[in-house]
């Protein structure tokens, strides 16, 4: 009876093991499988972009993030579809995809691209200074992150030089704005528009008109003083301006041009920067 009893618990415990391992081998076989899928579909993803069907390439990426989420081609498939959308200027769509990649897979090395793409997809809505801004802001944002926490990277450079022309768009939309204050004769408004440009835009190519106007303004008014200081700090930094040449004989005829030297060397001027780059 013992025997029985033994052989009885013998084929039991056996055929808990054997049923163990015939599961644990499933299992396996479909992890493999899943992997392959994935490996597919990311690879037919790279064909139909290849091919120029973008919106089946983007389907085929996001369908990798499905099917393995936690492996390293997941972030990867999610910046092929932004980039395939991009590359075709859906830039709205290349925009969502970036935003969940931001925020799904913080500190993943390809942030800096991350950045630097919803950045670019962003800055080519710009349209001018007249329209909406939401554009330049969030473009600027982006550029602005991408310096800040990747000094050292090749994206960082350019995104310093589109910061560049940001800005001057802004002096643009600056000087849009005070000048259409000023053909209304709302002179306090334009004002504060043009010392808005001399804070803010100093490096731009619209500082010299701003400060131009707020001579001519500020004598209108009655602010001679002003006036003068305004001239004055004009004929500094551009003694060869057309507007100097037309702020100093606003004031009156015996108002002269004060020579002052200046170490040219150190002039910040962006119109400098852009014609030392077709020299």
């Amino acid at each position: 009876m013992k025997i029985i009893n033994f052989l009885l618990i013998f084929f039991i415990t056996f055929a808990l093991v054997s049923c163990s391992k015939k599961e644990e081998k499933i299992s396996l076989i479909k992890e493999n499988n899943l992997e392959m899928q994935m490996i597919e579909a990311y690879n037919e993803g790279l064909k139909e972009f290849n091919k120029g069907d973008i919106f089946f390439a983007a389907k085929k990426f996001n369908e990798v993030e499905l099917l393995y989420p936690q492996s390293i081609w997941a972030p990867r498939s999610t910046l092929m579809a932004a980039y395939s959308y991009y590359s075709q200027l859906y830039f709205t769509d290349a925009i969502l995809e970036l935003e969940r990649f931001l925020d799904k897979y913080k500190n993943h090395p390809n942030t800096d691209y991350a950045y630097y793409l919803i950045a670019i997809c962003h800055y080519n809505q710009i349209i001018d200074e007249t329209k909406d801004l939401g554009e330049i802001v969030k473009s600027r944002e982006y550029f602005t992150v991408l310096i800040d926490n990747f000094p050292n990277t090749e994206f960082a450079e350019d995104a310093q030089f589109k910061l560049e022309l940001i800005n001057e768009i802004l002096g643009s939309k600056e000087l849009y704005l005070a000048n259409y204050y000023l053909e209304r004769e709302k002179w306090i408004p334009a004002i504060n528009r043009y010392k808005k440009i001399i804070e803010y835009y100093d490096t731009t190519i619209f500082v010299e008109e701003a400060l131009y106007r707020l001579v001519e303004l500020n004598y209108k008014l009655g602010l001679i003083d002003e006036s003068k200081k305004y001239a004055a700090l004009l004929g500094y930094n551009y003694q060869t301006s057309y507007w100097y040449e037309r702020s100093y004989n606003i004031l009156n005829k015996n108002y002269k041009k004060t020579k002052i030297k200046k170490d040219l060397n150190k002039e910040k001027s962006l119109l400098k920067k852009f014609k030392k780059l077709f020299e």
